[in-house]
């Protein structure tokens, strides 16, 4: 009896079954690069917000006593809760400024920290 040539069934479907892993590892590995771009995007958009709030205080030409605050913020439709602590620094005419973005939600992951320095302005305004 003379062979046929080509491939068994048994054949076929190992092949199918090889592909379809394959297939199935690169749709996930699609899936967590799409996640992660994602995520350093939201920590991107943190991060701008957090130097945003320290530049309005620069701007404003605040010098807020020391301690802790929080609250929320709006921006480009995006709604932020952040933190921000107040420290003295050996120098009296500096506030050394810490400012938290924090994660959506009742969490206290941060998203992204942005430390700044305020100036005293001459005439001692707070």
């Amino acid at each position: 009896m003379k062979r046929q040539a080509g491939f068994t069934l048994f054949e076929v479907l190992v092949a199918l079954a090889i592909i379809a892993v394959a297939l199935g590892a690169l749709l996930r590995a699609t899936g967590l690069a799409a996640d992660n771009a994602e995520g350093m995007e939201r920590r991107m958009q943190a991060n701008w917000e957090a130097q945003n709030l320290i530049a309005a205080m620069q701007a404003l030409r605040q010098f807020p006593e020391p301690g802790q605050q929080a609250g929320e913020s709006k921006s480009d439709g995006v709604e932020w809760r952040w933190e921000r602590e107040v420290t003295t620094t050996p120098n009296p005419n500096f506030r050394k400024v810490v400012v938290r973005i924090l994660a959506p939600g009742a969490g206290r992951y941060v998203l992204a920290e942005i430390t700044g320095y305020l100036r005293q302005q001459p005439g001692g305004g707070g």
